[in-house]
Order: structure tokens, then sequence, then C-alpha cells
């Protein structure tokens, strides 16, 4: 079986971690004691029924306020594929959340309540998904039961979308009315709605084809770890550690290591399970190759005619996550893959208004959960590609040197 990442966003109170509960609930995945342990606090809360967003939200504060904080991961399968959940907050102060939730995520689905239309956090969660490149969108309209199960609220906020995602990049974008809290084409297919023709969120989140989203031409390995055996068994054991970034390990494949340019070919391919012909994203595998050479954590392995090219100016989209602001000059560390380095803004053109899309020219800093263009320039060279082409080695993180705290995230914008 495949797996499938997708993360949830919407405004506050427009029902996801409800959707995410009834989706556990109604696919059989949850245990009998967790099950148990929110039928109770529902109980202590006074609720005639059982909250099965408390299977999500499990901060006090959260719970306390009836609303999502933190990034809340959960994990499921079905007889056809496996899912990772991200149920990542709505409100805008965490921004940087949504962010981080929907940085690795094969699809997202944006929630609108049926009776509100589209608001400004749902703007914003769209364009953060086109801008992290997430490749399928759903347009999860809930809470049809409270508009009578009338067709024309979710065709009039269906289309007010679909303008909006014109000037986005979601390549697939799938609208479906449902009630989480009733659990109607969660699962299952509603029963009030004949005039919806679909199928089910779950039935879509199993069908979804996602095997063509993933980079299988150009190859990136990033080496994170070297493994050389202590005991005398295994002496001669030397093999390089890492997830296969985009394209295809084979045995018996040329291959190069940069930064140094050398040239080997793989010898084998160890897994958890046993040796493998090949390996392919988002396999984690150990390679041996057939010569010694010089490498460690940070070095990638690619093709002899297919590799990035080394720089140290990057142009980035940039979304700032610290409360103090990011200013031209700033010094930064910067962790791109598996290698290190540090870095210094030397530019910020614009600041991104990421509801209506505007640049605004006039702002040179990023506060917290802003969004902008910027451009660094680092110590050490990196081999990075554009976003567009690999989500992985067009990715980095910023980090505080000071206090080792993850300060921002950037994608690489086309260069």
């Amino acid at each position: 079986m495949d797996l499938l990442r997708f993360a949830t966003a919407g405004s506050v109170d427009d029902g996801k971690s409800t959707l995410i509960g009834r989706l556990l609930f109604d696919s059989k995945s949850i245990f009998q004691d967790q099950l148990d342990s929110i039928e109770l606090a529902s109980k202590n809360r006074g609720n005639e029924y059982t909250d099965l967003a408390l299977l999500t939200d499990g901060l006090r504060a959260e719970r306390e306020q009836g609303i999502t904080i933190d990034v809340a991961y959960r994990y499921f399968a079905t007889p056809r594929r496996k899912f990772i959940i991200a149920d990542t907050p709505g409100h805008q102060q965490y921004t940087r959340n949504m962010v981080t939730g929907a940085s690795t995520a094969d699809l997202a689905i944006i929630l609108v309540d049926a009776r509100k239309g589209l608001t400004e956090q749902s703007r914003r969660h769209a364009t953060i998904a086109s801008l992290l490149r997430v490749p399928h969108v759903v347009l999860a309209i809930n809470k049809m039961d409270l508009v009578d199960w009338s067709q024309a609220p979710f065709d009039e906020i269906y289309e007010e979308f679909s303008d909006f995602a014109t000037k986005l990049d979601i390549p697939d974008l799938t609208a479906i009315p449902l009630s989480a809290l009733e659990g109607d084409n969660v699962v299952d297919r509603s029963k009030h709605m004949d005039w919806y023709q679909g199928a089910s969120l779950l039935h879509h989140l199993e069908h979804v084809h996602i095997a063509s989203d993933r980079n299988l031409q150009d190859l990136r390995f990033p080496v994170q770890y070297v493994i050389r055996p202590q005991h005398s068994a295994a002496r001669d054991y030397r093999g390089f550690a890492g997830t296969v970034a985009s394209g295809i390990l084979k045995v018996g494949d040329d291959i190069m290591v940069l930064p140094s340019g050398l040239q080997s070919r793989i010898a084998a391919i160890d897994t958890p399970t046993g040796p493998a012909d090949q390996a392919f994203p988002p396999m984690s595998v150990t390679v041996r190759l057939e010569d010694e050479i010089d490498i460690s954590r940070g070095d990638i392995f690619c093709r002899v005619g297919n590799h990035p090219a080394p720089t140290q100016d990057i142009d980035a989209t940039v979304c700032w996550m610290d409360t103090d602001v990011l200013t031209e000059g700033r010094k930064v560390g910067i962790l791109h893959t598996t290698r290190m380095a540090r870095a210094v803004v030397r530019e910020i053109p614009y600041e991104l208004n990421v509801n209506t899309l505007h640049r605004n020219e006039d702002s040179h800093v990023l506060g917290l959960n802003s969004i902008g263009r910027v451009k660094l320039r680092v110590t050490t060279p990196l081999l990075v590609d554009d976003y567009a082409d690999n989500r992985t080695t067009g990715s980095f993180i910023l980090i505080d040197e000071a206090t080792n705290r993850t300060v921002g995230a950037g994608v690489v914008r086309e260069r």
C-alpha cells in the first residue's frame, strides 16, 4: 500500500478537528479506550453528543477554547491506502503551524463553512497550499446540514473559490459537500444530497493518484549518515544512509557525488527488510558503492549528466516564524537537506499579502507569520533545485544561531 499525507486547513470553527474525528470514527480507526475517553470528556463539558474533535484537540488550551493551536498528526489505514493526517490551526497567528503541516502534504483539505462562505483565512490557506506546491486540493464545504442540504450555497462557494484559484497554482481541485458532525459524505455517501454525484471524502482520498506527483527523473540522494560497524565481522562495511528525495537508485547505476564531483557505481542497496535492487522516494535506505570515496553527511548522490549546480546565492520565498522580525543584513543558520551552513539576508524585495496576492514592495522586513521574497548569501555552496522541480532539495529552514530554534522556512524560487 502507498502512503498519502494530507493536511486540513480552514477558518476557526469550520470543523477541521470534527472532520478528522468523524473520518477516524466512521472508518473504525480508533480504539475503544479512545472513544470512552472522548465520551467522558464530552459529558464533562456538558455536551449531549460525543465531540469527535477531541480526538485531535489534545492540548488543554485547545479543549478549553474549542480551537486548534498546534499541528496534530494522526495515522490510520484502509485496505487500499495508509494515511498521515496533519490537523493544522485556523487562526492567522498560527500560520507558521499551517505551513509546517502542509510542507510535506500530498493533498490539502480546505474547509469552508457553508453558512459563511469563503473567508480571509480560506484564501490564505489556499495561497499557502499553492506556494508549497501541494499538488491536490479538496474544497470541503462543511455544515451542509445547517443550510438544509441545499445545492445553491455549495455552487456559490465553489464558483467563488474556483475564480480565486485561477490566480494560484492548483493543478487538481475537487469540491465535496459534507457534514462532519452528521457524517454525510465523509466515509459514506450522503442520503440528503441527491444532487451531488461525486465520491465521498474517504473514497476520494483512497483513489486520488499521487504516483505521478513524485519526481522519478532527477536522482537526488542526500547523505544523512555514514555507517561503519565496529564489530569485527562487518569492519569492511561502509554504507551511506539517507532518504531518496527524487529519482530511482538501482544497483549497478553510475552516480556522481557532489560537491566533490567524484564518480562511482552502486554496489548494493540495503533496507530495513534486507537487500533491494532499487530504491525510490520516499524510501530510507543505505547505499554501498564499489569505490572508496570520501563522502560525509551533507553530500548528495546524483547522475553524472543531471545534477544541481552549487550556488551561494539563494532567491526564495520565506515564511517567517519568529517574534523577532527578519531584517536585511541579519545572519542566520540554514539547513538544506542534511547540510548545515550560515547565511546572511542580502535583500527582502517585498512582503506578500497572501489574502490578495499583492506584493508590498515598501516592506523590507518580515514579522511573525509573514511571507515574502528573501535573497540570501550562503557561506558554503548549497546544491539546490527549484522547489517546483523538487520539494526536498528546493526547500530549507532558517535557524537562530544563538538559541538554535527554527525561525523560518523557505522554498527556492525558479532561477
